[in-house]
Protein backbone atom coordinates (compact mmCIF):
# COMPACT_ATOMS: atom_id res chain seq x y z
CA UNK A 1 0.00 0.00 0.00
CA UNK A 2 1.25 3.73 -0.81
CA UNK A 3 2.76 5.45 2.49
CA UNK A 4 3.13 8.87 1.01
CA UNK A 5 1.94 10.76 -2.26
CA UNK A 6 1.80 13.78 -3.77
CA UNK A 7 -0.42 15.36 -7.03
CA UNK A 8 1.67 17.13 -9.30
CA UNK A 9 0.51 18.13 -13.23
CA UNK A 10 0.69 15.50 -15.84
CA UNK A 11 3.57 17.06 -17.86
CA UNK A 12 6.15 17.50 -14.63
CA UNK A 13 8.60 14.76 -13.56
CA UNK A 14 8.43 12.49 -10.70
CA UNK A 15 11.75 12.66 -9.77
CA UNK A 16 10.99 16.41 -8.39
CA UNK A 17 8.77 14.98 -5.54
CA UNK A 18 11.21 12.24 -4.28
CA UNK A 19 12.54 14.18 -1.63
CA UNK A 20 9.68 15.53 -0.06
CA UNK A 21 8.33 11.88 -0.38
CA UNK A 22 11.03 10.04 1.17
CA UNK A 23 11.32 12.56 4.37
CA UNK A 24 10.39 11.09 7.37
CA UNK A 25 10.27 7.77 5.89
CA UNK A 26 12.10 5.24 7.88
CA UNK A 27 14.19 2.84 5.52
CA UNK A 28 17.60 1.27 4.66
CA UNK A 29 17.35 1.29 0.78
CA UNK A 30 15.53 3.15 -1.78
CA UNK A 31 14.21 0.82 -4.67
CA UNK A 32 13.38 3.38 -7.85
CA UNK A 33 13.66 3.52 -11.44
CA UNK A 34 15.72 5.48 -14.07
CA UNK A 35 13.44 8.16 -14.21
CA UNK A 36 14.70 8.63 -10.61
CA UNK A 37 18.37 8.90 -11.45
CA UNK A 38 19.47 11.97 -10.24
CA UNK A 39 22.93 13.66 -8.61
CA UNK A 40 20.53 15.72 -6.19
CA UNK A 41 18.88 12.85 -5.10
CA UNK A 42 21.65 9.89 -5.00
CA UNK A 43 23.41 13.08 -2.35
CA UNK A 44 20.92 13.42 -0.55
CA UNK A 45 19.99 9.48 0.28
CA UNK A 46 23.58 9.45 1.10
CA UNK A 47 23.33 12.04 3.56
CA UNK A 48 20.46 10.18 5.03
CA UNK A 49 22.14 6.84 5.13
CA UNK A 50 20.30 5.70 2.84
CA UNK A 51 21.30 2.86 0.33
CA UNK A 52 20.42 4.49 -3.87
CA UNK A 53 19.34 1.62 -5.67
CA UNK A 54 18.19 3.36 -8.78
CA UNK A 55 19.80 2.15 -12.03
CA UNK A 56 21.83 4.62 -14.09
CA UNK A 57 20.59 6.28 -17.44
CA UNK A 58 22.03 5.35 -20.56
CA UNK A 59 23.42 9.20 -20.64
CA UNK A 60 24.91 9.43 -17.70
CA UNK A 61 28.26 10.33 -18.08
CA UNK A 62 29.82 8.85 -15.10
CA UNK A 63 29.51 5.08 -14.43
CA UNK A 64 27.67 4.33 -11.21
CA UNK A 65 26.83 0.51 -9.78
CA UNK A 66 23.19 -1.12 -9.24
CA UNK A 67 22.70 -3.78 -6.92
CA UNK A 68 20.30 -5.66 -9.80
CA UNK A 69 19.50 -8.44 -7.65
CA UNK A 70 17.95 -5.92 -5.16
CA UNK A 71 16.33 -4.21 -7.88
CA UNK A 72 14.17 -6.73 -8.56
CA UNK A 73 12.66 -6.20 -5.18
CA UNK A 74 10.80 -3.83 -6.82
CA UNK A 75 8.25 -5.38 -8.57
CA UNK A 76 6.38 -4.98 -5.48
CA UNK A 77 5.58 -1.41 -6.35
CA UNK A 78 4.96 -2.59 -10.37
CA UNK A 79 2.17 -4.86 -8.76
CA UNK A 80 0.65 -1.86 -6.38
CA UNK A 81 0.49 0.15 -9.95
CA UNK A 82 -0.98 -2.45 -11.38
CA UNK A 83 -3.46 -3.11 -9.16
CA UNK A 84 -4.82 0.47 -9.32
CA UNK A 85 -5.01 0.41 -12.94
CA UNK A 86 -7.97 -1.69 -12.98
CA UNK A 87 -10.14 0.89 -11.19
CA UNK A 88 -10.28 2.72 -14.43
CA UNK A 89 -11.69 5.83 -12.51
CA UNK A 90 -8.22 6.04 -10.96
CA UNK A 91 -5.92 5.00 -13.87
CA UNK A 92 -8.19 7.90 -16.19
CA UNK A 93 -8.48 10.25 -13.40
CA UNK A 94 -12.07 11.20 -14.58
CA UNK A 95 -12.79 13.01 -10.98
CA UNK A 96 -11.89 17.00 -11.54
CA UNK A 97 -10.91 18.10 -8.28
CA UNK A 98 -7.58 17.14 -6.38
CA UNK A 99 -8.76 16.52 -2.86
CA UNK A 100 -11.34 13.87 -4.19
CA UNK A 101 -8.98 11.75 -6.14
CA UNK A 102 -6.10 12.02 -3.30
CA UNK A 103 -9.42 10.42 -1.37
CA UNK A 104 -9.93 7.96 -4.06
CA UNK A 105 -6.17 6.66 -3.49
CA UNK A 106 -6.10 7.02 0.70
CA UNK A 107 -9.11 4.31 0.70
CA UNK A 108 -7.34 0.99 -0.31
CA UNK A 109 -4.40 2.29 2.87
CA UNK A 110 -7.58 2.31 5.31
CA UNK A 111 -9.05 -0.47 4.21
CA UNK A 112 -5.59 -2.93 4.11
CA UNK A 113 -3.12 -0.66 6.17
Amino acid sequence: MPIKFILTGSQEAECKQAIALLENVKSSAVLADKGYDTNELREWLKRQGIKAVIPPKSNRKEEIECNYWHYKERHAVECLFGKLKHYRRIAMRYVKKAINYMGMLSLPRHFYG
